[in-house]
């Protein structure tokens, strides 16, 4: 093994065309972490946050001044070829797949707890698993958060931001769960939406949520940001859920305020309103790839990348409306 290795990196804060293809020292694995040879990594909406730094509450644990993890890149699979004292479970050969909380995706190898791995079952794509950790962990954690498919009785949920990388596993999941699903979405995406497993779509931007009947839903899921908590909470019956994915909110203080105003609403009686803090979930990851594993759902990639052009992909998702996921392939 060579000392060194490609990245995509930025030093600062700021958009993604400023993200270039360096040549880095190769990351030693310390005490109970594997290094892997990374083939493939699939890009999310947080790997833009930090790039930009944005919201500022954010810089104190992910850098002040600059990035503290200047390689993007939040989920990977790869070749374990080293690791660290202590390691427990993963050998060096193994084929593994994870989350990386700070990022590292995007360079030729990584260095991750191997307690936030998992072997790759046999049989399972690399570059279909690997967009499974944080879009798929946060689809199925705000649905458990909804209660979507934990009563007796099936659940109407609404689904809003339908056609992201979230959005797509959310459809696919609350289905599953044997959910009634509604989803908003653009309308050039709504056969697609449907093709997911949503019985009806809607584009709540053109559309107004006042003319669906109060009450109508057992459940609302909101991805995309910007609707009014009181217009989501009339929208749910009086014992039902509201859950705040996005990250919707100022540069300055991101979420919180609505986070604040959303535990405020939720006081008394009526609808809660529940704020999503996704977190790295091994039983949720270890579920999902037995289904993926049984054809019970289809991650949906956008498009996949040359290594040499993971740079187009980041500015890609950094202009939006994409549809699904973006994976970048390994050099």
């Amino acid at each position: 093994m060579t000392e060194s290795m490609r990245a995509w990196r930025r030093e600062t804060y700021g958009p993604a065309a400023g993200v270039a293809l360096e040549q880095v020292p190769i990351p030693e694995p310390g005490a109970g972490e594997v290094l892997l040879r990374v083939r493939a990594t699939s890009l999310n909406a947080g790997d833009v946050r930090l790039l930009l730094g944005d919201p500022l509450l954010v810089r104190p644990v992910f850098g002040l001044t600059r990035p503290k993890y200047p390689i993007r890149g939040m989920d990977a699979v790869g070749e374990v070829v080293a690791a660290g004292p202590g390691v427990i479970g993963v050998e060096v050969g193994d084929v593994v797949l994870g989350e990386m909380q700070g990022g590292g995706g995007l360079g030729e190898y990584v260095s991750v707890p191997a307690t936030r791995v998992q072997p790759l079952p046999p049989g399972i794509d690399e570059r279909i698993s690997v967009t499974l950790p944080v879009a798929g962990g946060t689809a199925w954690q705000a649905l458990d958060l909804a209660e979507v498919g934990l009563g007796e009785r099936p659940a109407r949920v609404l689904i809003i931001g339908a056609s992201g990388g979230v959005g797509t596993f959310a459809v696919q999941f609350a289905a599953l769960r044997g959910a009634e699903v509604w989803a908003s979405c653009s309308e050039r995406n709504a056969s697609f939406v449907q093709g997911l497993g949503a019985v009806r779509t809607l584009d709540h931007r053109r559309e107004p949520l006042s003319a669906i009947p109060g009450g109508h839903f057992d459940a609302v899921v909101d991805i995309a940001g910007g609707i009014d908590l009181r217009d989501l909470q009339r929208l749910v019956a009086r014992d039902g859920v509201i859950v705040l994915v996005t990250g919707d909110g100022g540069h300055v203080m991101g979420p919180i305020p609505r986070m604040i105003r959303a535990a405020l609403l939720s006081i008394g009686s009526g609808p809660r309103i529940r704020s999503l803090a996704a977190s790295n979930r091994p039983e949720v990851l270890t579920k999902m790839l037995e289904l993926l594993a049984a054809g019970r759902f289809a991650p949906v990639i956008a498009q996949e990348y040359d290594f040499a052009d993971a740079g187009a992909a980041l500015e890609r998702l950094e202009a939006g409306h994409v549809v699904g996921k973006l994976v970048v392939r390994g050099s």
